[in-house]
């Protein structure tokens, strides 16, 4: 660990099924089906939307190296068995500063639908946002799921 300057490594065990190869190096997310194009070479992913952030990784560190594993380009799509699926609060960081994020997450909310479970006053003593903040969360989080 020393030599790696205390790196994490994922292994992977290795299989000639490439399915469950890329299924296996897109861990921890927990995959749903993968469709294979082979002449193409391309893999289309199929998982419920919090999983989607958890496959890609930070920066698509890792999609890109699942792909290069298994030879393949992987294509990520949300299951859309269920409109109204939850979406990973990960998923905001666009519309969301890394530390509201990060707090939301340390008292366990990781899915918007678990934030929009409490209270306005529940999620300010929990996290010690601003009243303000949490209610432009929670509209944001309220806009994702409205049609």
């Amino acid at each position: 660990m020393r030599e790696l300057r205390n790196e994490n490594i994922d292994v992977v065990n290795h299989t000639e099924n490439i399915q469950l190869l890329i299924s296996r190096s897109l861990s921890p997310a927990k995959i749903k089906s993968v469709v294979l194009d082979e002449n193409k070479m391309r893999a289309s992913v199929y998982m419920d939307a919090d999983q989607v952030s958890l496959a890609i990784g930070r920066g698509g560190h890792n999609i890109n190296l699942a792909g290069k594993l298994a030879g393949y380009d992987i294509d990520v799509y949300r299951d859309t068995d269920n409109i109204d699926d939850d979406v990973a609060i990960d998923e905001f960081n666009d519309v969301l500063e890394d530390w509201i994020i990060d707090s939301l997450k340390s008292i366990g909310c990781d899915t918007a639908k678990s934030v929009l479970a409490l209270s306005v006053k529940d999620l300010i003593l929990r996290t010690d946002l601003e009243k303000e903040t949490v209610e432009e969360v929670l509209e944001i989080f309220k806009s994702e799921f409205e049609d």
